[in-house]
């Protein structure tokens, strides 16, 4: 079972893309919109916008993990079936910051497909009280991959 992912792109209007992940799989549906799969296990972060004759009216950043049979998983809009909820963030100011500290992540040379969902966990519930989220390392991520190895 994959977890599939549908994405569209209406410029100005609609825009739902990704900010990160490693799909398995894309079906292309038309121009603009496309379907993306993802293994089980698999970390990706879904970015949800959308306009108004205002201006901007929703935005939303979540990071999953695309679930195996039989598991547990959050039902997110145009995610199918669901995944494990690692970050759920909403409103442009609080989502900008999410994709800065993607950014910073990316800067201290991790993948963010392969960052600790610890430290997505940590970026969102900092954010939600009004502070900054503490830096992704290197010497974080080596503890999370041993941490992980010793694990399994």
């Amino acid at each position: 079972m994959q977890t599939e992912v549908e994405l569209l792109w209406l410029e100005g209007q609609i825009e739902r893309w990704l900010r990160f992940g490693r799909p398995a799989g894309e079906r292309i549906i038309d121009r603009r919109r496309r379907i993306v799969a993802f293994a089980p296990g698999a970390m990706f972060a879904l970015v949800r916008w959308q306009a108004n004759d205002f201006g901007t009216a929703a935005s939303r950043i979540d990071i999953l993990r695309a679930v195996a049979p039989r598991e547990a998983f959050s039902t997110v809009p145009f995610v199918v079936p669901g995944g494990e909820l690692i970050l759920h963030i909403g409103g442009w100011p609080k989502v900008q910051r999410v994709l800065e500290a993607i950014d910073a992540v990316e800067e201290a040379g991790v993948d963010p497909c392969e960052a600790a969902p610890d430290h997505w966990r940590h970026v969102a519930s900092r954010l939600e009280a009004g502070q900054t989220p503490r830096p992704y390392t290197a010497a974080r991520h080596r503890a999370w991959r041993l941490r992980r190895r010793i694990g399994s």
